[in-house]
């Protein structure tokens, strides 16, 4: 982890820190940390700073810590996705979280299979894990929100005319004529399919209510794989 999250829990007052459990493990095996080094520390929701160790051993760390800067600035990127398989989810909340989404709509359609929406991964604590594991590499403290609609039709209709507002968006799509444009510049909101892709209604709703559907090249990808590939060529 490049940085040590901290949670409201962890303070004894204002300044100090205890910490135990995968982060004291962290600190010990791979920063190696001794009673005087500093770490990158940074409070969940909150700022970011430096935490000096002040004492240390095989069943806690303490700190003292100086939270005096803002964590990094939010991607301008709403992500509409329909589920994928949860295990590849996992991987692209925790890719979401470390690129600087902050906004990700995780949605049904008609080729996403209905069992998914039972799998344990889905849970609130299982996923805000994977979060977090995004905060630590990406130095970021501001976690992302997800939403979860289980019906297509309803969000596109009733959410997606306000979600979309102030921003351009884009429905990505393997077969549209028009390639994604890159380096847009602004506030974008991205919808991107299960696994072969949204069904010609779905894509002709979408459009209806004001999105763009490109092509992202002859390549089609995994999600996970296609998540960070579109960041990196819209801004």
């Amino acid at each position: 982890m490049n940085l040590i999250l901290l949670f409201d829990r962890d303070f004894e007052d204002d300044t100090h820190v205890v910490l135990t459990g995968r982060r004291l493990d962290h600190i010990t095996t791979v920063h190696r940390a001794q009673v005087d080094d500093t770490l990158r520390v940074g409070k969940l929701s909150g700022k970011m700073g430096e935490g000096r160790v002040t004492a240390i051993d095989a069943g806690s760390c303490r700190m003292e810590v100086a939270l005096d800067k803002d964590p990094p600035a939010p991607l301008p990127l709403t992500l509409l996705i329909a589920l994928p398989r949860p295990k590849a989810l996992r991987r692209i909340v925790e890719t979401a979280a470390a690129m600087g989404i902050k906004r990700v709509y995780i949605m049904e359609s008609w080729r996403v299979e209905k069992s998914f929406w039972n799998s344990p991964f889905l849970s609130e604590e299982k996923l805000a894990g994977r979060c977090m594991l995004g905060l630590e590499q990406a130095c970021d403290t501001a976690m992302p929100v997800l939403h979860f609609r289980r019906r297509f039709r309803p969000f596109v209709e009733d959410e997606v005319p306000g979600l979309i507002k102030g921003s351009r968006a884009f429905v990505a799509h393997p077969v549209a004529v028009a390639p994604c444009p890159r380096a847009v510049g602004g506030p974008v909101t991205l919808a991107v399919g299960p696994e072969g892709g949204f069904i010609p209604f779905e894509v002709e709703l979408l459009e209806k209510h004001g999105f763009e559907a490109v092509n992202f090249g002859p390549r089609i990808l995994r999600t996970e794989a296609f998540v960070p590939a579109a960041v990196g060529r819209l801004f």
